[in-house]
């Protein structure tokens, strides 16, 4: 066990005994048991985020929970603070949230109704929205930024996606390409569009299933975005789906609640969703199975891109 678990569980009132790992993606998660059920306890890797966005992510779910989205709530240590150090790894605790994991790299096991959790999710997303748009943050708060300088911009959040060494000097300068006229279409619609606190990780892998309930969690990536680029989050990995045009649809509807959604805007913002993991692999190309993300990435952007620049050519 981690020499850091056994010195934040019992900040928590955890026997570290009764700690065990259960994920080890971008951040650690371990499953305390203690009074009251189960918890997540969770380590946050050193340098992705201030101890301002932590905080900030914490009080952002804790509205969404209290506004009755079925979020993890966050759980104060015995000292009554949301984030406790442990030298430099930041760790909080969160409610452990029922249900089963939706599926990986967009898959739906066990899902016979496709559409109808799209247009399920769709609404859940539409909820979530108009929580934050209703809330005033609080002082200090503070989040990352999905705009145009996020997204497009000379340092996006996700990394220089335009440097990732499996595009071929042909493919780069189509992603250039792209990136220009992307940015040219963005700065002109940008203040007409719906922008505020999206999840913007609205993945199978963060969508839990309980009973007939859908559960969002892992808002590590949470801030300020378009909402159309919440959308396009869930349905890039349901791209090359037989069924895509109807969860695209089904999708559109359950959201509908919220707004009517545009879909030359949402085409780009599929495009800038699938550039991003261009650049979020980079550092990652040496790990376990990081070669197949890049090129799955790469094989994912390249016919975006391409259609992007052939039908904005002139």
């Amino acid at each position: 066990m981690s020499k850091v678990v056994k010195s934040a569980a019992p900040l928590w009132g955890f026997d570290p005994a009764r700690v065990s790992l259960v994920a080890a993606r971008e951040n650690s998660v371990w499953r305390a048991e203690g009074e009251g059920g189960s918890y997540a306890l969770r380590l946050h890797r050193p340098g992705y985020r201030t101890d301002a966005e932590l905080l900030s992510e914490l009080q952002w779910m804790e509205m969404l929970a209290k506004g009755g989205l079925t979020v993890p709530r966050p759980i104060p240590s015995l000292a009554g603070r949301l984030v406790e150090q442990i030298g430099d790894t930041s760790v909080d605790v969160l409610g452990w949230m029922p249900g089963r994991m939706l599926g990986e790299k967009g898959g739906m096991p066990g899902i016979t109704d496709r559409p109808g959790l799209m247009r399920q999710l769709g609404a859940l997303l539409a909820r979530l929205h108009d929580l934050s748009d209703a809330w005033t943050p609080p002082p200090g708060f503070s989040r990352p930024k999905w705009d145009r300088a996020g997204l497009l911009g000379k340092t996006p959040l996700w990394g220089p996606f335009w440097e990732n060494p499996d595009l071929t000097s042909r493919q780069r300068d189509t992603v250039l390409a792209a990136q220009a006229k992307a940015l040219a279409a963005l700065a002109a619609l940008e203040g007409g569009l719906d922008y505020g606190l999206i999840h913007a990780d609205a993945i199978t892998e963060n969508i839990m299933v309980d009973g007939d309930r859908l559960v969002l969690i892992d808002f590590d990536d949470g801030g300020w975005g378009f909402r159309d680029f919440e959308l396009a989050t869930v349905l890039m990995r349901q791209l090359d789906r037989p069924d895509y045009p109807a969860l695209r649809t089904a999708l559109i509807d359950g959201y509908a609640a919220r707004r009517r959604v545009d879909a030359r805007v949402l085409d780009l913002m599929l495009l800038l969703r699938a550039l991003t993991y261009l650049g979020w692999i980079i550092p990652r190309l040496s790990e376990p199975g990081g070669a197949e993300r890049s090129a799955r990435a790469v094989a994912t952007a390249l016919p975006l891109a391409q259609a992007y620049v052939r039908g904005h050519d002139g």
